[in-house]
């Protein structure tokens, strides 16, 4: 890997829980990293990953820990009460994501924008909110946070995909496949997402639609290259099969 984070160099929290999670982690999962070097070593960034098993944040803590930054994930705002979780959630510097759209949800989404600049933080987000509902685990309709935050302040946007996890926990299965341990999974970072001309339209729908738009484009070309297989032409949407998005963490 390239020169590490001061992030990872200079102690903290995560030092403990890295010397616990990732001896574990690959104990299960022999993760291949393609790509490592377009994550940004130090800065802020918004990582974007695709996401259909329960599995998939730690295999994507650990890629981030080993590529040199800070594993930093967006997390239900409601979860920064329950006592001593929110104190841990506060002090790794995880970000708090609002249930609604509206205008407070927009004054707090460009402060946590302003916070991961001035801190030179990565945040990662699931786009698609929840485990996708693709019969074959593609990447479905994707959600706008992951884009408010980036083109708030002109944040690198960077899409990430990784194929393998389903082997360890398949979706809305319960308890793990632990057997044979070492289980492959392949994680492939991808270039930056270009939405600079979207900037100046931050805040209007059919800006943050083609945002998203390309950020799922770039995430479902991943996958592609990872599966060796094309995603079906047109993208899954809950909504017209009649399904529920529970448990979705961006607006």
């Amino acid at each position: 890997m390239a020169s590490r984070s001061p992030e990872k160099t200079r102690p903290s929290v995560f030092w403990p829980l890295a010397a616990i999670v990732v001896p574990l982690v690959t104990l299960i999962a022999k993760v291949r990293i393609i790509g490592a070097e377009k994550l940004p070593r130090e800065g802020a960034f918004v990582l974007a990953p695709n996401h259909y098993s329960e599995f998939d944040p730690l295999i994507v803590a650990l890629v981030v820990w080993r590529i040199g930054r800070a594993p930093r994930f967006m997390a239900k705002e409601s979860l920064f009460r329950v006592p001593v979780l929110g104190w841990f959630l506060r002090k790794t510097g995880m970000i708090p994501v609002a249930r609604t759209s509206s205008a407070s949800s927009a004054k707090q989404t460009m402060a946590q924008s302003e916070a991961l600049v001035e801190h030179g933080r990565g945040v990662i987000v699931y786009p698609e909110g929840t485990l996708t509902r693709d019969p074959d685990m593609w990447p479905m309709r994707g959600k706008s946070g992951a884009v408010r935050l980036a083109l708030a302040d002109g944040i690198p946007l960077i899409p990430m995909a990784q194929w393998g996890t389903q082997a360890i926990m398949g979706r809305y299965q319960k308890g793990l496949s632990l057997w044979p341990l070492r289980k492959p999974v392949t994680v492939i970072v991808g270039d930056p997402v270009d939405v600079s001309d979207l900037r100046g339209r931050a805040g209007e729908p059919a800006a943050l639609t083609e945002a998203t738009n390309r950020l799922m484009n770039a995430i479902t070309a991943l996958l592609e290259q990872v599966r060796g297989e094309k995603a079906p032409a047109e993208r899954w949407n809950p909504a017209s099969h009649g399904q529920k998005e529970t448990g979705r963490l961006d607006p």
